[in-house]
């Protein structure tokens, strides 16, 4: 089975540049795909490029994607204020010339005075910049491989599960099929008896029009159409299952498909134990259609 599910979760850690991160992504179902970021202020321009490659793993769902990142360096550090020690070295100096003699200044004495020593953030190179970006995008795509790989395991148990409900609607066809009720003499009985029921209520009713009301009857009672696209859509159904392309929006369709089968048969039930076995497909078909609905 290839069948890939649209739920999962993936995790990837990662460092470089003085920064530590990890990524988390959460993927649900969806019509398409729509990748949505969380990201610290100054990666919005990730964006497109996180994107793509996204798309270049998954083709459908609803994936939320967090980057949590911290600094491994402090962001403030000490540093050197040269124009506020030159100012106070004039300071001292204009002291000495107005014979106000000072004891010796020692470096750390300097260097205490408020104003010398400042503390900022730390410029990041243009070039640690990229490198930080270029293992973000790699640990991101890491993620996405992991999460990709989630999807098929979870899709792996949900195969199965479709298999089974598609197997359930194989032997109820076929149940249907059997049934007396479907045979061919059954028709020509129930035909019988709705043709003498026309002609006791309209005596006058010529050949031609009896002719057509016949053949109206007979359509209406005959359900092997509905069998046979049953039975073909089954086939399809087991075809798509093992399709190694995404096949979730053709098997949502072909649900419909069956359904659309299966209410025709209920709505041409000509006695009990054939609508029964019409409104358990119907079950079936829902609950094959819910499980659908998480396909890729």
């Amino acid at each position: 089975m290839t069948i890939s599910s649209m739920t999962g979760f993936a995790r990837a850690e990662g460092a470089c540049e003085g920064a530590r991160w990890h990524w988390e992504l959460r993927s649900v179902n969806g019509k398409g795909l729509d990748l949505r970021l969380r990201t610290p202020p100054g990666f919005d321009a990730l964006e497109p490029k996180l994107k793509a490659i996204a798309a270049e793993t998954l083709k459908r769902g609803n994936v939320q994607a967090n980057l949590q990142l911290t600094r491994e360096t402090s962001a403030n550090v000490p540093r050197l204020n040269e124009d506020a020690l030159k100012a106070v070295l004039e300071a001292t100096a204009r002291l000495r010339d107005h014979q106000i003699y000072l004891a010796d200044s020692s470096a750390e004495g300097l260097l205490s005075l408020k104003g010398v020593m400042e503390t900022g953030e730390v410029e990041e190179s243009e070039e640690a910049r990229a490198g930080l970006e270029k293992a973000l995008m790699e640990s991101f795509a890491e993620a996405m491989q992991k999460l990709n790989a989630a999807r098929r395991e979870e899709g792996a148990k949900l195969a199965a599960i479709l298999e089974n409900q598609v197997a359930r609607i194989e032997e109820l066809t076929r149940d249907a099929a059997a049934s007396p009720a479907a045979g061919i003499e059954a028709m020509r009985d129930r035909l019988k008896r709705q043709v003498e029921e026309l002609l006791g209520a309209s005596p006058a009713l010529n050949e031609e029009r009896l002719a057509q009301e016949a053949a109206l009857l007979a359509t209406k009672a005959d359900v092997r159409e509905e069998l046979d696209r049953l039975a073909a859509h089954v086939e399809q159904a087991r075809e798509l299952l093992v399709s190694k392309e995404p096949v979730g929006r053709r098997l949502d369709f072909l649900t419909q498909e069956f359904n659309r089968e299966a209410n025709t048969l209920c709505s041409k039930a000509a006695d009990v134990a054939l609508t029964r076995i019409g409104l358990e497909l119907k079950t079936v078909i829902d609950q094959l259609r819910e499980q659908v609905q998480n396909v890729e």
